[in-house]
This record gives C-alpha cells, sequence and structure tokens, in this order.
C-alpha cells in the first residue's frame, strides 16, 4: 500500500459522507422524516443479503449485488436525487448522472474506481441478473417505507396507484416472487387508503 494509494481512498472515504444529505421523498418508517441516501443505500444491501434466495437466478451472486447497490447512488452527491414520479425533473437525469460518476469514480485509485465504475454502469444497464435484482430491491424498498407509513410520500405528491404499477413492474424481471408480494403491497394499500386508485 503506498501512501497516495492510501490517501485517494480516505479522501473518497470522506467525500462519500455526503451521501448521508442527499435526501429522498420516501420517509423513514420510525419518526416520517425523508430517508436520506446512505440509509437507503444500507437498507438495500441488508435486503440483499435477506432475499436474494427469491432472486429469479439460483445462482446469483449476491454479494456483487450488495456492492452494486451501495455504489448505485453514489452519484446523487452530484446529480441529487430525482424524484421517481417528478417526470420534469428526470429530464437530463441521465447526463447528470455520468458526469458525476466520472468524477466520483476516478477520486479512488485506478482499480477500485473501475470496480465501482462498473457496479454502477452495469446497474444502470440491467442486463445482469445480479443487475435486475439490484433493481428490484431497489423499487421494492420504497413501497415498503410507503405501506408502512401509510403512504405518506405518495400522499404527499398524489401519486396514483397506476403509476406505482408502472414504476415498480419491473421488480419481477429480478424476482418473481418480490413483484407478487408488491403488487399485493400496492393492492393493500389501495385497500386501506393509503394510496388512491385512480
Amino acid at each position: 500500500m503506498t501512501e497516495e494509494r492510501l490517501q485517494k481512498q480516505l479522501e473518497f472515504i470522506v467525500e462519500i459522507d455526503k451521501l448521508k444529505r442527499i435526501h429522498r421523498q420516501t420517509y423513514v418508517i420510525s419518526d416520517k422524516t425523508n430517508e436520506n441516501d446512505a440509509e437507503h443505500s444500507w437498507h438495500l444491501a441488508l435486503m440483499a443479503f435477506l432475499l436474494g434466495e427469491y432472486s429469479n437466478e439460483s445462482d446469483l451472486d449476491v454479494t456483487r449485488v450488495m456492492k452494486m447497490v451501495l455504489a448505485h447512488d453514489l452519484v446523487e452527491i452530484d446529480a441529487g436525487d430525482t424524484f421517481c414520479y417528478d417526470y420534469e425533473a428526470a429530464k437530463g437525469k441521465r447526463e447528470r448522472e455520468v458526469a458525476a460518476a466520472d468524477r466520483i469514480f476516478t477520486m479512488l485509485p485506478s482499480d477500485q474506481g473501475r470496480e465501482l465504475r462498473d457496479l454502477w454502469d452495469e446497474f444502470e444497464e440491467g442486463a445482469t441478473p445480479e443487475a435486475r435484482f439490484a433493481a428490484a430491491l431497489d423499487r421494492l424498498q420504497p413501497l415498503l417505507l410507503n405501506f408502512n407509513t401509510h403512504g405518506a410520500s405518495w400522499k404527499k405528491h398524489g401519486v396514483k396507484r397506476h403509476a406505482v404499477i408502472e414504476r415498480n413492474k419491473n421488480i419481477a424481471t429480478g424476482s418473481k416472487e418480490l413483484w407478487k408480494f408488491a403488487l399485493w403491497l400496492i393492492d393493500e394499500s389501495v385497500r386501506r387508503g393509503y394510496l388512491q386508485d385512480e
């Protein structure tokens, strides 16, 4: 280990602390404060560990999924979080995130920077079983938070069932089992008045 390598690693570690200040539109269950990106990423990593058995693929590399979900939102340090139901704000999102990836991942020593960038690209492309499962978790987690906060974010933004279905239907490409559960969660949310049907 060289002093320069360690310095780059530590500078990156300090930089990614900024993820804690990027707030999402979903609320944490315990006190209904806005969840931050670091909390979201940690939650997804644990979900990957716990729910990997529900992947459509029997030989899923769960460790790779965990790394992927820990890396996928780091670009939001620069690009910010784009609320998934805000279609106007989504314009230019890809360009903002690529520019952020170009800056953030190159802070690291080249081998580690390349590994994280490859994981981020893999998640974005969604072509591997690991990326599809990571994306399924990324969509399921906000559903769980919305259900357990009685639809707090959905109600605040006037989100309706059809938009939630459209946003989350790709869960099935990573896990048919988790998509069945997600559909139940959505319909039960409508039944309980957490989510408007139309």
